[in-house]
């Protein structure tokens, strides 16, 4: 048994990608989008025809509309060719309005849903600032469900787990990141490998408190950099992992063994803990590496969201 199927034993493996061509090799349950991937497929030509079609057929519409639509063709191509949930995210420009997350969220949902989709086959991805977690309870409350991204601290997590969101995608390689940045020429990558990755170590800790405490929301492990850090993750509720990664599993019959496991994390001793908006707005400043990697990726994502719309109006 290779390493990728050895994985999806006790984990819902879920592709990272917008090129949906890749999805089929792979198998997974699931998949995941983000306005970085569509941009980089829609620049392949056997993806360009999607945008210009878009451009063509909603042709006068809102540039915001457009790159709704253009996200939920995506989505579409990708949930004919797997058994799940697709995860499509609201432009990353709103992270800090909550009324307008909620808004271009309701707007994405009525689009697959004339497409004929299931609302319980999309999940809204939305940005963990405290504005994002409160528009997912709203959200969540009208049966939409969420998977909020840039998940980078402990206390994003509680309060995503407080507003009984769907799921969430803590960033393990860019945690990661950060850290080895930090250390410079001291980092040793061999001792910070596995179980020690700082990134591994924050997604094993968010899990052990939602099994502890019976939180229902999933927890689904994102952004790798290497097969290491899956392998150290392996019994997590969901992993998303990009095609390039997947490829390697499969190629490797290394041995792979349950690390995270419900049953162990609920005999783990800690102390519940609970945010408001205070609170959670110091505990997030307090943590260097999550305030800077969360901005970080706001702007990154909304800087791809910008060029997407660049290209859409050129094609127009």
């Amino acid at each position: 048994m290779n390493q990728l199927d050895a994985l999806k034993q006790f984990t819902t493996v879920v592709a990272d990608t917008g090129d949906f061509k890749q999805l089929a090799q792979f198998q997974p349950r699931d998949a995941t989008t983000n306005p970085s991937l569509i941009l980089k497929a829609v620049q392949k030509s056997e993806y360009a025809p999607l945008l210009k079609d878009c451009v063509t057929r909603w042709h006068g519409r809102g540039i915001d509309e457009l790159m709704d639509r253009l996200i939920v063709r995506f989505g579409c191509e990708i949930l004919s060719l797997i058994p799940g949930r697709v995860s499509t995210e609201v432009d990353a420009r709103l992270s800090f309005d909550t009324d307008a997350t909620v808004a271009r969220a309701e707007r994405i949902v009525e689009l697959y849903q004339a497409e004929g989709l299931h609302i319980d086959r999309v999940l809204i991805k939305i940005a963990a600032t405290w504005e994002g977690i409160q528009a997912a309870r709203r959200l969540e409350e009208r049966g939409i469900h969420t998977n909020l991204t840039l998940l980078f601290s402990f206390a994003q997590a509680v309060a995503c787990g407080q507003a009984k969101v769907q799921l969430i995608s803590p960033f393990v390689g860019r945690i990661y990141d950060w850290y080895k940045k930090q250390a410079g020429s001291n980092w040793d990558e061999a001792a910070m490998a596995g179980a020690n990755d700082p990134g591994v170590q924050s997604v094993r800790a968010i899990y052990n408190h939602y099994k502890h405490f019976g939180i229902a929301t999933e927890v689904m492990g994102a952004s790798f950099r290497n097969t290491g850090q899956i392998v150290a993750l392996a019994g997590c509720d969901l992993l998303t992992i990009a095609p390039d990664l997947l490829a390697q599993l499969a190629a490797s019959d290394a041995p792979l063994a349950r690390v995270l496991d419900p049953e162990a994390a609920r005999h783990v001793q800690m102390a519940p803990v609970q945010y408001d908006e205070p609170g959670f707005r110091y505990a997030l400043n307090a943590d260097a590496m999550a305030t800077e990697k969360l901005a970080e990726g706001i702007r990154a994502f909304a800087a791809d969201a910008a060029r997407l719309e660049q290209l859409m109006q050129a094609a127009a």
